[in-house]
């Protein structure tokens, strides 16, 4: 195997708001716009800026997550997403929060820094410098000396009040200054063009990336900043794959969420979904009155159904097709939103009633990054086995797991099918989970666990 020659560059902050999401989105715009191949990445679990990179790139938007895959994949992953579906010339990377956050209690583990030092790639800082001028030499210069295996290789500089504040930044930064993008507060915020609110969801999101590659264009000096990429070392490693055909057969169809109500799912999912033989094809519960023409198999990723919950709960011929489907046995695999979906309420609007809860929104915001145990066999897991996988959401079951179907109220009208918890998080048991279904709100990256797309296949084919 000879080594890959990637030119990259990771875009860090010291916190989360100083604006990493607008440069890194319109620096990929930027480049894309010199006729440049450009592969998109972010750092951490997150599914709204990889929407962002995509409409920027043109080209799927990656994520590069060690808690979620282990170490030993996030370059493999990275050479992956570069390489798919054309070689690209350079690779941005986004990072997430500071630079040297990660999971809590990890020491950085998952960190931007930790990405950086995993794939060899120099890091270029972006600093809001608002509301400071001087300190920020101090800051950058304790970014760059911190971890020696972490090469900070430049810096932007972020809502500059003028030229003269800009200067006085400048001077008293010790690396190179490649960009000082001045003060406007239209375009400077992320949260206010890009947010919670995702590229699918967001009207006009491709003028707003496009506005955000003439900023880049016009006050980050784009050749320095391919210099500092192309100075990455070269990759001795190989590109991750998702398989071959498995031959288990004539491809079946897997349905998958898709519209505006579920964005959330990594690229991957679906190349391995392919690669084991399956055709995937995508339907909008928000419009579309039936399934794709034959489907054996469901997927139901993340997203935001509170959102869309009125349209879905309009949309009664559909969710009456995914309750029978479901109580036929068809394999359902359902994250977060799907769960949301598959429940009998979601804010007191009809949902499909498969699973024997409601869903609520609630005061309470639930964001971990667990590792969490299987209590029994199903569709996708065996007794035992542990999984990495990250948790967002401000919504709320009722019940909060499984439970077999002999329990339930003799008014009930869900179709009586069993089911126990999916797993067992922080000694609690969450989630719905049978032979033929999978639903909780943890979001797993199948590349780091490729036995569950696997088993969700197998299934697939055999219901075929």
């Amino acid at each position: 195997m000879s080594p890959t020659t990637l030119p990259r560059v990771v875009l860090a902050a010291p916190s989360t708001g100083q604006g990493k999401t607008t440069v890194a989105t319109g620096l990929m715009a930027a480049l894309r716009s010199r006729g440049l191949q450009v592969s998109g990445h972010k750092v951490g679990p997150d599914y709204i800026d990889p929407g962002y990179h995509a409409r920027a790139c043109g080209r799927p938007g990656r994520n590069l997550d060690p808690h979620l895959v282990g170490e030993g994949l996030v370059t493999p992953l990275l050479l992956h997403g570069a390489g798919t579906p054309t070689p690209a010339d350079v690779a941005v990377i986004e990072g997430v929060m500071g630079l040297f956050d990660g999971r809590i209690g990890g020491d950085g583990f998952s960190s931007t820094a930790h990405v950086a030092a995993l794939t060899g790639s120099p890091v270029v800082l972006v600093v809001d410098i608002a509301r400071s001028s001087r300190t920020i030499g101090a800051v950058v210069h304790g970014l760059a000396t911190w971890d020696p295996s972490v090469r900070v290789a430049g810096v932007i500089l972020n809502r500059a009040g003028s030229a003269r504040h800009a200067r006085e930044v400048v001077d008293a930064i010790d690396l190179p200054v490649v960009g000082v993008i001045p003060r406007d507060d239209d375009v400077a915020t992320p949260s206010r063009h890009l947010g919670l609110v995702t590229a699918a969801e967001r009207d006009g999101s491709a003028a707003v990336v496009e506005r955000l590659g003439a900023l880049v264009n016009e006050y980050v000096d784009l050749d320095a900043v391919l210099a500092i990429a192309s100075d990455a070392p070269d990759l001795d490693v190989e590109p991750w794959s998702p398989g071959g055909p498995t031959g288990l057969g004539p491809a079946p169809t897997v349905a998958v969420a898709g519209g505006r109500a579920f964005t959330f799912h990594y690229a991957e999912t679906t190349e391995l979904l392919t690669a084991a033989g399956l055709r995937v094809a995508t339907f909008d519960p928000t419009g579309d009155d039936s399934l794709p023409a034959g489907t054996a198999g469901l997927y139901l990723g993340g997203g935001f159904p509170e959102e869309h919950a009125a349209a879905l709960a309009a949309n009664a011929p559909l969710r009456t097709t995914i309750r029978e489907a479901v109580a036929d046995g068809m394999p359902t695999v359902a994250e977060c939103a799907g769960m949301l979906y598959l429940c009998r309420s979601l804010d007191g609007l009809p949902m499909s009633g498969a699973l024997p809860a409601d869903a609520a929104m609630s005061e309470r915001l639930t964001l971990r990054y667990p590792t969490a145990t299987a209590t029994s066999d199903s569709l996708l897991t065996r007794r035992g086995e542990q999984v990495t996988g990250h948790e967002f959401h401000r919504t709320a079951t009722t019940p909060v797991a499984g439970r077999t179907s002999d329990t339930a109220p003799a008014s009930e009208t869900v179709p009586a099918r069993a089911t126990v918890p999916a797993w067992e998080i922080d000694g609690e048991p969450v989630g719905f989970a049978s032979a033929t279904l999978h639903a909780s709100y943890l979001h797993t990256h199948w590349a780091g666990h490729p036995r569950l797309a696997e088993r969700f296949a197998e299934a697939v084919h055999a219901h075929a």
